[in-house]
């Protein structure tokens, strides 16, 4: 049986983003049968134009498409700007909306701060109306210490045990379970 693969989208372009890291712990934590891969092309995409937006288009739009069409669910840890979602994480959506990569597909919302609640909002407001699945069980918000690193994350009984579970879960909404 193939792995469940999941595509993890870090909302933030810093190199040191805790999202970032959230990302690459929930990498080192994913259980058998899982594989989490990281999406860092965010920031190589252009700025939304419909009329890029023709056949074959953009190559970097091209790679996002294709990576989430071969995923079975996406990962989307988020930062909050200004009480709204990244400029990056929007402009990447935007390039999403038309061709239909994110309808009926499960999308999980993670952030690496409580307080982000604002961008949350936003989030399952845009990711709705794109038609992607929900599921609220494998979404979390985990208070991280400012420059945690992956390893740092990952070593934590309380944030490993977090990520476990919403990753468990997340593959039992994107239609297997694996333990």
């Amino acid at each position: 049986m193939p792995p469940v693969r999941l595509l993890a989208i870090s909302g933030s372009l810093r190199a040191q983003s805790s999202n970032g890291s959230l990302l690459l712990a929930a990498q080192a934590l994913a259980p058998a049968g899982v594989e989490v891969r990281i999406y860092g092309r965010l920031g190589d995409l252009p700025l939304f134009n419909p009329d890029l937006d023709e056949d074959p288009g953009p190559a970097a739009v091209i790679d996002l498409r294709e990576q989430i069409r071969a995923a079975d669910g996406v990962i989307v840890s988020s930062p909050e700007y200004a009480h709204g979602v990244p400029g990056a994480m929007k402009n990447g959506l935007d390039w999403l909306v038309g061709s239909g990569e994110l309808v009926d597909k499960p999308v999980a919302l993670w952030n690496a701060s409580p307080s982000s609640t604002f961008a949350h909002a936003a989030l399952l407001e845009i990711l709705g109306v794109m038609s992607a699945v929900l599921p609220p069980q494998a979404s979390i918000a985990i208070p991280l210490r400012r420059g945690m690193s992956a390893e740092e994350i990952a070593a934590d009984p309380a944030f490993s045990e977090m990520i476990r579970a919403a990753l468990s879960a997340f593959s039992s909404a994107a239609g297997r379970s694996v333990l």
